[in-house]
């Protein structure tokens, strides 16, 4: 054994490889070595250089956006005709790339702090020994009194008064006309490590253009002006079935940009996506907040509370851009370059294992020899040379 480990020991560090070419002509392993180079060479030019753009750097935007809808709606409720402005139906005010545009509301005029009865099915009670005084629960409105009311067999609560009953949505929504609003969308972004500055106002968008267009995806695809309505239909939604219970909807609008071209090339695309909406499957279904307005009316404080749902809309953007650079150029070259070797590694393996004359190839490749047998060969060409 110690012997064998010596002769493997000697072996390892006293023997040197040198790659030794054979040419062999065979054509099975000529062609499998043409068309192993023949894929290397597509995969090298069609995926790494023209559809991964191998010979270009990226960059990522960094930008802005701001908003500003358009439109009056009018509702009829009880009689009362009241007309509604961007002022009166979108949260928070306006600009946000992140908003609400109110489609439905429950409201309740007059609240006061104040004791009154709760809703029936949260504070129920045949008796006053069914209102436990200071208790409350998270579903309801206020702190119980201990006082159990009769007339509604619930328990009489410390709040706002007369309490909010949101039980019965309206349906149809009452702000339906919310469909022909407006939304206008500035977007600019900036790819720093290009220095190119882009706005969605590209060439060709101007003041005349705005004032007459609304976006089509065919006819207007680069328009900055969106119908709510069309904005619904194309997140996947029904405009009607989403005004009554609110919904979220997310528009992305798309850089992709090749600054080998010229920047006028760099375009929007917008893109709408439906988050969430009047889904019956979902465990919590629509969009709804409460908004309250305060005043003083003979010198004691009233509120009317806006029960808001509506359909909230994220605008988000995202930017690649990118540029020839002779950095990933060369890399690209440089690991497709490697990638060739693969073709002589397969046809080794064909010639030394798999055809019939696999020890005849063996023989060819590879040359053993020592240093003593190699002396001979050496003092002959000494004496030659002399």
């Amino acid at each position: 054994m110690m012997t064998s480990l010596t002769t493997a020991l000697s072996n390892f560090f006293f023997e040197y490889e040198t790659p030794r070419q054979v040419l062999v002509k065979d054509k099975r392993v000529g062609v499998v070595c043409r068309l192993i180079q023949l894929v290397v060479l597509a995969y090298i030019i069609g995926w790494v250089f023209l559809y991964e753009k191998g010979y270009q750097t990226t960059d990522v935007a960094i930008g802005s956006v701001f908003t500003k809808m358009k439109g009056v709606g009018y509702t009829t409720v009880n009689d009362t005709k009241r007309v509604w402005d961007v002022a009166d139906y979108v949260f928070p005010d306006q600009g946000d790339s992140s908003f609400v545009v109110m489609t439905n509301y429950i409201m309740t005029v007059g609240q006061t702090q104040d004791t009154c009865p709760e809703l029936p099915g949260i504070y129920n009670c045949t008796s006053e020994n069914d209102c436990k005084e200071g208790d409350y629960k998270r579903t309801g409105h206020g702190h119980m009194t201990g006082k159990c009311v009769m007339k509604t067999n619930t328990c009489e609560i410390h709040s706002w008064c007369p309490v909010e009953n949101d039980l019965q949505i309206p349906d149809p929504p009452l702000l339906i006309s919310a469909e022909n609003y407006t939304l206008f969308i500035k977007n600019s972004i900036t790819f720093p490590q290009f220095g190119y500055t882009r706005i969605n106002l590209v060439e060709g968008v101007d003041n005349n253009y705005i004032r007459n267009c609304i976006y089509d995806q065919v006819k207007d695809p680069l328009c900055p002006i969106f119908k709510l309505g069309d904005i619904v239909k194309l997140s996947g939604f029904t405009f009607s079935q989403i005004a009554i219970e609110g919904g979220a909807i997310g528009i992305l609008i798309d850089w992709i940009c090749d600054f080998d071209w010229h920047a006028r090339y760099c375009r929007p695309v917008y893109n709408f996506h439906g988050l969430y909406g009047a889904d019956e499957a979902q465990t919590s279904i629509g969009y709804n907040f409460r908004h309250a307005k305060y005043y003083v009316e003979d010198k004691v404080e009233k509120r009317t509370l806006i029960k808001v749902f509506g359909i909230r809309i994220d605008v988000l953007f995202r930017g690649l851009a990118r540029k020839f650079d002779i950095i990933p150029t060369l890399t690209a070259i440089g690991s497709g370059v490697g990638i060739f070797g693969v073709a002589t590694v397969v046809c080794d393996l064909v010639l030394l294992y798999v055809l019939p004359k696999r020890d005849f190839y063996k023989n060819m490749k590879f040359k053993y020899t020592t240093m003593k047998e190699a002396e001979p060969v050496l003092q002959m060409n000494n004496t030659e040379k002399e």
